[in-house]
C-alpha cells in the first residue's frame, strides 16, 4: 500500500467536504454573532433550537448512512444498479425521518426548550428566550425537507467519489444565507427588521437553493454519474436487498439519533448549573464546530475509501488504509488544538454578552480543544467499523456508551457533587478515552471486515 497515495485520495475526498462544511459552519458562526448582537436571549434561543435540530440532522444522517455503506461498496464493485437501489432506499428513509422529526419538534417545542432554561439570572430573561426559540423553530421546520433531499444527493455523490458538487452547492447556499441574514436580521437595504425570524428565513431560503442547485447539476451530468440514468423511473428495490439494508440502517439511525440526543442531554445536564453555562457552551460550540469539520470530513473519507476497498475484496489494503488515516487524523487534530487554544481568549469577546458568559466560553473552548485528538481518533475508528457494515458494533461503541457511561457520569457529577461545571465538563470529556481502547482492539482484530457488495450480489442484486 502506498501511504502517500492513500493520503492523497483521502484529502481529495475530504478537502471539498471540509470547505463545504467549513463554509456552512462559518456562516453559523456569523449568524450566531449577528443574532448575538440582538442580546443573550436571542443568541441562547437560536443555540437551543440548533441543539434540537442537530438531533434531527444526525437521525437523518444515520438513516441514509445505512444504505450509504452499500453505495460505497457497490460503486467499488462497479454495480450501478445496486447504487440506484441504495439511493431509492435513502429517499424513502429520508422522507420518513423528516415527517417524524417535524411532528415531534412542532408538538414538543415548548417543553423541549424549557429543558435548557434552568436557574436564575438578573441579566438573562428565560421567558423571552423561550419566546424567541419558538418563533425561530417554527420557521426552521420549513427547511427540513430541503435538508433531507440535499443529504440524499450529496451523500451519494461523495460515496461515489465526487465531493466537489456538494461543496459547490453548499458554498452557493452559504453566500445566500449570509446575504439574507444581513438583510433580514437587521432590516438592511429596505428589508424588514425581523431579528431571529429573519435568521430562520435566510436559512430556509439557502437550504432550498442548495437542494435545487445540487439536483439540477447532478441531473445535467448524468453521463458522468451513471447511477442517475433511470434512477427515478421506478422506486423498485430488489426484495432480497431490503433485509440487509434495513439491518444496517436501523442500528445506524438509532445510533446517530441517540448519540445526538445524548449530546443534547449532556448540555441540558450542564444547564442545571445556570443560564450562563448554556450561553457559554453555545459560544464554545460555534467555534469548535468550525474546526471539527476537519476530522469529521476525514472520518467520512475513511469510511468511503475503506468501504470501496472492502467492496473490491482488498481486505488487507482496507485495514492498512484505516490505520494510516486514523493516525493522520490524530496528527491534524493536534494542530487544531493549538489553534483553538490560541483563539479561546479572543473569540468570546465578539459577543455582546456578560463577562461571566465570556469567561465560561473561553474555558469551555480550551477544554474541548485539548480533547480534539481523542475525538479525531474516535471518528476514524467509528467510520472504519461502519464501513464493513458492523452497525450493531458501532451502536454499542457509540450511543450505548454515551447513555450507559457518559450520561450517568455527568448526572452524578452535576447533581451529587459541588464540583465546578468546568471540572465536570473535563471529566466527562475524558471518558471517551475508554472508547479509543475498545475501538482500537476491534480494529486490530478485524471484526469489521466484510464485503457487503458480494453478499448482496449473491442475494440477487446484480
Amino acid at each position: 500500500m502506498n501511504r502517500r497515495l492513500v493520503l492523497k485520495r483521502a484529502l481529495a475526498l475530504a478537502i471539498p467536504m471540509m470547505i463545504q462544511n467549513g463554509f456552512t459552519n462559518a456562516v453559523g458562526l456569523v449568524d450566531h454573532i449577528m443574532v448575538g448582537s440582538l442580546g443573550t436571549e436571542a443568541m441562547t434561543a437560536v443555540s437551543i433550537i440548533g441543539q434540537l435540530l442537530f438531533v434531527f440532522a444526525l437521525a437523518l444522517f444515520g438513516g441514509i448512512s445505512g444504505p450509504g455503506i452499500y453505495t460505497a461498496q457497490f460503486f467499488g464493485q462497479g454495480n450501478m444498479e445496486g447504487v440506484r437501489s441504495t439511493v431509492r432506499m435513502k429517499a424513502m428513509v429520508a422522507f420518513a425521518v423528516t415527517a417524524v422529526g417535524i411532528t415531534i419538534l412542532l408538538a414538543g417545542q415548548t417543553p423541549l426548550v424549557r429543558l435548557y432554561l434552568h436557574g436564575e439570572s438578573a441579566e438573562i430573561d428565560a421567558a423571552l428566550t423561550l419566546a424567541r426559540a419558538r418563533e425561530y423553530l417554527r420557521i426552521m421546520l420549513f427547511g427540513l425537507p430541503a435538508m433531507a433531499v440535499t443529504q440524499v444527493y450529496a451523500g451519494t455523490l461523495r460515496e461515489t467519489g465526487d465531493s466537489v458538487k456538494p461543496m459547490a452547492a453548499g458554498i452557493v447556499s452559504v453566500v445566500v444565507d449570509v446575504l439574507f441574514n444581513y438583510l433580514l436580521i437587521y432590516g438592511s437595504l429596505g428589508f424588514p427588521r425581523l431579528g431571529v425570524r429573519g435568521a430562520a428565513i435566510a436559512t430556509v431560503i439557502a437550504r432550498y437553493l442548495e437542494m435545487t442547485v445540487l439536483m439540477l447539476w447532478t441531473f445535467a451530468r448524468r453521463r458522468e454519474h451513471l447511477f442517475m440514468q433511470g434512477l427515478w423511473r421506478t422506486l423498485r428495490i430488489p426484495a432480497d436487498l431490503w433485509p440487509g439494508m434495513l439491518k444496517k440502517t436501523i442500528p445506524i439511525m438509532c445510533n446517530e439519533f441517540l448519540w445526538a440526543a445524548g449530546l443534547a442531554a449532556l448540555t441540558q445536564c450542564y444547564s442545571t448549573r445556570g443560564l450562563s453555562v448554556v450561553a457559554g457552551i453555545n459560544i464554545s460550540n460555534v467555534l469548535c464546530n468550525l474546526l471539527n469539520v476537519v476530522f469529521v470530513s476525514l472520518g467520512t473519507a475513511v469510511g468511503i475509501l475503506v468501504g470501496q476497498s472492502l467492496g473490491a475484496g482488498e481486505f488487507d489494503r482496507a485495514k492498512k488504509e484505516s490505520v494510516t488515516l486514523t493516525w493522520f487524523t490524530a496528527l491534524i487534530c493536534m494542530g487544531l488544538t493549538v489553534i483553538l487554544v490560541a483563539l479561546s481568549g479572543v473569540f468570546p469577546t465578539l459577543y455582546d454578552t456578560t463577562e461571566e458568559v465570556r469567561s465560561l466560553a473561553g474555558s469551555f473552548i480550551v477544554i474541548t480543544a485539548l480533547f480534539f485528538p481523542v475525538q479525531g481518533i474516535l471518528n476514524a475508528l467509528y467510520f472504519t467499523l461502519r464501513s464493513g457494515g458492523k452497525t450493531l458494533v458501532t451502536f454499542v461503541f457509540d450511543s450505548l456508551f454515551t447513555w450507559t457511561v457518559t450520561m450517568p457520569l455527568a448526572l452524578a457529577l452535576c447533581f451529587l457533587t459541588e464540583l465546578p461545571v468546568l471540572v465536570v465538563y473535563a471529566i466527562v470529556q475524558s471518558a471517551d478515552i475508554v472508547k479509543i481502547i475498545i475501538g482500537g482492539v476491534m480494529i486490530r482484530k478485524g471484526v469489521w471486515i466484510t464485503n457487503l457488495a458480494v453478499e448482496a450480489g449473491e442475494a440477487g442484486v446484480s
